[in-house]
């Protein structure tokens, strides 16, 4: 009986790891998936300045060049600032924190990110009832 409750024990786990579902983080503080929306934005963003800039200096190779720099240059500051941000906050709080201002600013779309979920409502809350 002692062999098979001390067999039983072993097979346990006697911890519980903190960070085991948290993403890891991969560049200057972001995750995979910040990542990614980070070299999406700034990549975006340096396709239209290249493009202008290769119209106007009738240079193709300058759209690539300003593609890599932008992105480049994104992801260095947009690390530093999200990392200043995200700190002591939860795993969740920058998805919540866009949804919650698309939910204000577009209530449109707001509602396809999952925004009719989020409590928007500004005021006074009480927790008492009211008198009959």
């Amino acid at each position: 009986m002692t062999d098979l409750a001390e067999r039983q024990h072993d097979d346990a786990v006697t911890f519980l790891p903190h960070r085991l579902n948290r993403q890891p983080v991969v560049v200057r503080g972001l995750t995979a998936d910040e990542l990614w929306i980070c070299v999406g934005l700034c990549g975006s963003a340096g396709l239209l300045i290249g493009l202008v800039l290769a119209w106007l200096t009738a240079t193709i190779a300058v759209m690539p060049t300003v593609v890599v720099i932008t992105v480049a240059f994104g992801v260095f500051v947009g690390g530093n600032t999200l990392r200043r941000h995200k700190r002591g906050r939860p795993d969740t709080w920058l998805y919540r924190q866009l949804q919650w201002r698309i939910a204000l600013r577009y209530p449109g779309f707001g509602s396809l990110v999952g925004g009719a979920d989020l409590v928007t409502r500004s005021g006074y809350w009480t927790t008492r009832r009211p008198s009959p």
